[in-house]
């Protein structure tokens, strides 16, 4: 891997500098990349719909497409993936895909067993729709926003994201966790005020958004994955991690999480502290002396690095291999392409980064070859290296915020807002 991302990063360069004079070719490597998304996802759709009740993730060691339930975090990515590679091409065959691969999530609307429905729910009912207009789907977001409020605290001011989560020393078990991955679930919140004009929802999503401005963040504007409270006095009792590399390490998902959950944050309220919040978090990104020229980060700013202790003794974490991520960067660019509109710095910097990963997550380095891959778009994403798990292999939400990335840089190269058109 390491020889074809440095042999493809090598031209990224001259390709970014001139991406936003010569906006037709970039129109045709948006247009191409679109294209092959369509075949990946019908090679994909021919294996899944074999297996219908169950939602794409990732690959097995073997290559084939590996699948989980509807109550797994990631079962809206799938759906979602369809509808923006509809949205880019108008390919009517995958628009109905779309709403077949959606409408099987309708029980979740009453899910309350964990933090993850704004993924699962707003990834896949919100792109539906934002792009049909169906009320039904409208009532389906805003009894998901109802059941997703059930998960917050008063007192701590949070919305719990696991019912407990272990330290990875064994000596400390919390019933009140908070991670980073939690600023993702606001949209829906943010949504569902909008659609009804009850300010509960909205509020809920402030609360949560101010204690992670005064609690998850460093004074570099990097992030603590977990977050524990008490749940009865609401203080904090400890700061650790669960997917990256050490305590008091960068994980790179997590970076992305919190650059994209701000930003949005922004958009929905206008406040400026979480719009600085985002910046100073992309800065942290963009600027890290760890990151690669091609701007896919490892899975962890500071994997091996010295000063950071291991979580957990694993062979994963102490081998010299410095695993990229490419849902990390597809993450982030999908966040910085919305950034850029924000900001008033003039220098396009967020803008070029975004189109900088952009181009590299497109390059053979990262997306996979035709009719291979399980049918997922890129290559090489990491899902959780302390737990063993899903180390090299495409993930589901990889590939739907490189979907996302695309239709919003195609609609910035048309002027056009990339979020509210």
């Amino acid at each position: 891997m390491s020889f074809r991302i440095k042999t493809y990063g090598i031209i990224l360069t001259a390709l970014i500098l001139a991406s936003f004079i010569n906006a037709p070719e970039e129109k045709v490597f948006v247009t191409e990349n679109f294209n092959f998304s369509v075949h990946q996802l019908k090679f994909m759709l021919a294996e899944a719909n074999k297996r219908d009740t169950l939602f794409p993730r990732t690959t097995d060691p073997n290559g084939r497409l590996k699948l989980t339930g509807k109550y797994e975090w990631t079962s809206g990515f799938f759906a979602g993936s369809l509808w923006y590679a509809y949205e880019g091409t108008k390919n009517e065959t995958l628009k109905n895909e779309a709403v077949k691969w959606t409408e099987k999530l309708e029980a979740l609307q009453n899910f309350t067993e964990h933090h993850d429905l704004g993924f699962m729910v707003y990834c896949s009912y919100g792109n539906a729709y934002r792009l049909t207009k169906n009320e039904k789907y409208k009532q389906i977001l805003i009894r998901a926003a109802q059941s997703l409020s059930t998960r917050f605290s008063e007192k701590t001011g949070s919305i719990k994201s696991w019912d407990g989560f272990g330290s990875w020393d064994g000596q400390h078990n919390y019933k009140f966790p908070v991670i980073i991955d939690n600023m993702m679930n606001l949209e829906l919140l943010f949504f569902a005020s909008a659609a009804t004009g009850n300010p509960s929802y909205k509020d809920i999503a402030i609360r949560h958004a101010d204690n992670v401005l005064k609690n998850q963040l460093r004074a570099d504007y990097s992030c603590h994955h977990v977050v524990c409270y008490d749940p009865e006095s609401g203080k904090v009792l400890s700061r650790e991690t669960a997917q990256g590399y050490a305590d008091n390490s960068v994980w790179a998902r997590g970076q992305s999480w919190g650059i994209y959950g701000f930003t949005v944050a922004y958009r929905e309220t206008g406040d400026r502290r979480y719009l600085d919040a985002a910046m100073k978090m992309a800065d942290f990104y963009i600027n890290n002396s760890n990151l690669p020229s091609d701007k896919v980060p490892y899975w962890d700013f500071n994997a091996n690095d010295t000063g950071y202790t291991p979580s957990i003794k694993s062979a994963a974490l102490t081998t010299p291999v410095k695993y990229r991520d490419a849902s990390a960067a597809a993450i982030t660019a999908s966040a910085l392409f919305e950034l850029s509109t924000y900001s008033k710095s003039g220098d396009n910097s967020y803008r070029n980064t975004a189109t900088h990963i952009l181009r590299s997550l497109a390059s053979p380095a990262y997306r996979a070859e035709p009719d291979k891959n399980g049918g997922f778009i890129l290559e090489h994403c990491v899902g959780s290296i302390p737990h063993g798990v899903e180390i090299d292999v495409p993930l589901v939400y990889a590939d739907y915020y490189f979907l996302e990335a695309l239709n919003r840089y195609n609609l910035l190269l048309e002027h056009k807002d990339p979020v509210k058109n």
